[in-house]
C-alpha cells in the first residue's frame, strides 16, 4: 500500500465517522423536536401523506436482514419513492447502535409502566421530518444532505454508514 492509498483511506474514514457523529447529532435534535417516524408502515403512511416535509431517510438493517425477502421489497419501494421525489436516504449498517440513539433515553411507554410486553418497535425505517425552522439553519442536517448529494453524483444513491459506537 503507497503513503497515497493509506492517506486517502484514512481520509474517508475520518469523513464518515464525521458523517456518523452528524447523524447522531440530527437524530438527537428530532427527538426532542418529535420529527422522527420509525417503522416501515408508519414511514410508508407519512411518505404517502406529506413527503415534502420529509428531508431524511434512514434504512436500518444488518446482515440477518438482507436476507428477509419482504423487508427487501418494501426497502426498494421506499429508496425509490425517496429518489423520486428529492428525499435523502442512508443506509445504516449497525441498527442495534441506531436502537440505542432512538430509545435508550425514551421515557417508559404505557406497556412498560404496567408491567406489558410490548413488542420492540420497527426501526428498519426512520425518517426525519423538518421543524418548521429552515434545515439549512442545522449545520448537522446540512452536513448530511451534502454527503448525500455528493453521494449521488458518485452513483452511490443509497450510501452506507457505520454509526460510531460509544
Amino acid at each position: 500500500m503507497t503513503l497515497e492509498e493509506f492517506s486517502a483511506g484514512e481520509q474517508k474514514t475520518e469523513r464518515m465517522d464525521k458523517v456518523g457523529d452528524a447523524l447522531e447529532e440530527v437524530l438527537s435534535k428530532a427527538r426532542s423536536q418529535h420529527t422522527i417516524t420509525v417503522g416501515v408502515y408508519e414511514a410508508a403512511k407519512l411518505l404517502n401523506v406529506d413527503p415534502d416535509n420529509v428531508v431524511l431517510c434512514l434504512l436500518a438493517a444488518d446482515e440477518d436482514d438482507d436476507r428477509d425477502v419482504a423487508l427487501q421489497i418494501h426497502f426498494t419501494l421506499i429508496q425509490a419513492f425517496c429518489c423520486e421525489n428529492d428525499i435523502n436516504i442512508l443506509r445504516v449498517s449497525n441498527p442495534g447502535r441506531l436502537a440505542e440513539l432512538l430509545l435508550l433515553e425514551s421515557e417508559p411507554g404505557p406497556a412498560a409502566a404496567s408491567g406489558g410486553a410490548a413488542g420492540p418497535p420497527d426501526l428498519h425505517c426512520v425518517l426525519v421530518t423538518n421543524p418548521h425552522s429552515s434545515q439549512w439553519k442545522d449545520p448537522a442536517l446540512s452536513q448530511l444532505i451534502c454527503f448525500c448529494r455528493e453521494s449521488r453524483y458518485m452513483d452511490q444513491w443509497v450510501p452506507v454508514i457505520n454509526l460510531p459506537e460509544r
